[in-house]
């Protein structure tokens, strides 16, 4: 026994507790998430008129006198079964938005609606994927004494794609104050799009709301150089939302003219440093707005609902753009498993950060997402349903209900997280048979639907 790893003689251990099918039970219930939440308590029903008690539960009869749930990182890096969970929910988030469905009118599918993806600007020139990298003829050197220009083939995969050709040249100061500033840019861009609709048709801008309403949902996904840039759907409704049609004039093409307009237009200015002085900072001059159309002319719904969903479970560390876990000092930087260029933005991030002007950022904060402190995905309120609804459709859909006219007391306290070594092994086992349940009954599907 002493010889064997630390993992088996632990699952050697829970083989022989008597309470191994309910834990079981349990690890299978939150579909072998990697890192549990454990909790202690009891909950009780009671039928408000008569005081009988409907139902009871208590953990004092479960496993180690605590139940797990899931833990819901959405990020596939930590736990895979809840990322899964998570951009299942993601997908028909976005797809109700786009073809109606969880309290979402079917008609949205029929309104002005695009596809919209915006990138950060150049901050130099990098190492890129591409027949060839970036060739030129007169070749010549930066003053730094390195060439500019690359005449290499470079495939996806190899460490040099999105390195800077010359670090010394690269505006690292401005890529991460861009990241702190992102979520503005676009808070500032979406204002730009109502009130360009409004001007386009001769409307008072603060009128626009009266005649039509702007939705979106938005992912950001980190590129190969460390930079974020966004996929967002946009759709054009009624004054009171998707339940409302919009005015006549709301036209995909006058949609599609407004936000490349706007990406153009809208700017946010920084603080003024000292040290770096006040930056102006834009989105990037690659911008695309595709019309979404029912009709097969434009990209397909469902496809664009799979690949926002996608991109919600990634961080920056699966593209080695960061990490998913804080770092607290210059140490933890030197140390982190990221690329030099990565690095020198951390380093950035952390001298930033020190600065009195750019307190408000707290970019020592967001040194582990190089400074850029929006979320990953956001919406707007009258997009579609939200994940709290998803939630509280599926429990229930599983007959996690409460009585009628009943009263429950809740008494629950954390007390710890995470697997033994061996219940990890177990966990792992259980989710990876349940992602191949769900493979093999995705293939039977189509298979069905092929056959007729």
């Amino acid at each position: 026994m002493r010889q064997l790893p630390e993992a088996d003689r632990d699952a050697i251990r829970l083989a022989q507790d008597p309470k191994l099918p309910r834990l079981l039970e349990q690890i299978t219930a939150t579909g072998g998430c990697a890192h549990p939440v454990h909790l202690s308590g009891s909950t009780t029903t009671v039928d408000g008129t008569t005081g009988e008690i409907l139902h009871h539960y208590d953990t004092r009869d479960e496993p180690g006198e605590r139940l797990l749930v899931r833990c819901r990182n959405r990020r596939a890096t930590i736990c895979p079964a809840c990322s899964r969970l998570h951009a299942g929910d993601t997908y028909h988030l976005v797809r109700a938005g786009l073809l109606g469905g969880k309290n979402v009118p079917d008609a949205v599918r029929h309104r002005p609606r695009l596809f919209v993806t915006l990138t950060a600007p150049s901050f130099g020139a990098v190492h890129r994927s591409s027949e060839a990298c970036r060739p030129r003829r007169d070749g010549g050197t930066c003053e730094h004494g390195r060439p500019l220009g690359c005449g290499l083939v470079h495939t996806p995969d190899e460490p040099s794609v999105g390195q800077p050709l010359c670090p010394d040249c690269y505006d690292y100061t401005a890529h991460v104050l861009w990241h702190a500033h992102a979520s503005k840019l676009w808070d500032r861009f979406v204002i730009d799009v109502r009130r360009r609709l409004a001007s386009s048709v001769g409307l008072v801008q603060s009128r626009f709301a009266r005649h039509a309403r702007l939705s979106f949902a938005r992912v950001a996904e980190y590129q190969s150089r460390a930079a974020v840039h966004v996929h967002a759907v946009v759709r054009l409704d009624g004054p009171t939302g998707p339940g409302d049609e919009p005015p006549a004039w709301g036209t995909s093409e006058m949609l599609i003219d407004a936000v490349r307009a706007s990406a153009r237009r809208v700017l946010v200015r920084t603080a003024y440093s000292p040290a770096v002085g006040e930056l102006r900072l834009r989105w990037g001059a690659q911008i695309d707005a595709r019309p979404l159309r029912i009709d097969g002319e434009g990209p397909d719904d469902d496809a664009v609902a799979a690949y926002v969903a996608k991109y919600v479970t990634k961080g920056a560390s699966d593209i080695g753009a960061g990490t998913d876990y804080r770092l607290s000092s210059r140490g933890d930087i030197e140390s982190a498993p990221v690329s030099e260029h990565v690095r020198s933005l951390m380093r950035t991030c952390w001298r930033l950060g020190g600065l009195p002007e750019y307190e408000p950022l707290r970019l020592r904060a967001w040194v582990h997402t190089l400074g850029y402190r929006g979320h990953i995905l956001t919406k707007s309120r009258a997009y579609s349903t939200t994940y709290a609804a998803l939630r509280a459709e599926r429990a229930l859909h599983q007959g996690h209900t409460d009585f009628p006219d009943a009263i429950t007391e809740r008494h629950w306290r954390y007390v710890g997280s995470g697997h033994t070594p061996g219940a990890a092994l177990i966990a792992a086992g259980i989710a990876d048979d349940l992602a191949e349940s769900r493979r093999l009954a995705l293939v039977t599907m189509e298979e069905g639907e092929w056959r007729r």
